[in-house]
């Protein structure tokens, strides 16, 4: 899923701000997939944040997961999409406390 945030009205953003966009959409997707299932439910867990462009930025997040056959009847593609969508939301909250900060 890839989402632009050049609506926020960000500045160009180092690479610094860059890993630390990704870094935190990454630990949103994570902790609420942790939230939702035991650590020991989950046999395969990769998430994965990128960003392209420069303005606007677009920011993709890739989530793979398998779970352990005692967790068949659980709606894994919910859980993945509503993940996704905490990455997201955590992104943008991250870029515009970046925009307040930098209007100071």
């Amino acid at each position: 899923m890839v989402e632009n945030v050049e609506e926020i009205g960000i500045p160009k953003l180092t690479t610094r701000q860059i890993e630390k966009l990704c870094l935190t959409a990454e630990k949103a997707a994570r902790e609420y997939i942790l939230s939702r299932i035991p650590e020991k439910r989950i046999e395969t867990l990769n998430i994965s944040v990128e960003t392209e462009g420069v303005k606007p930025v677009a920011v993709t997040v890739d989530i793979e997961i398998s779970l352990s056959p005692l967790m068949k009847n659980f709606d894994v593609k919910r859980l993945v999409d509503e993940a996704v969508k905490k990455a997201f939301n955590s992104a943008e909250e991250y870029l515009r406390d970046l925009k307040c900060q930098l209007k100071k």
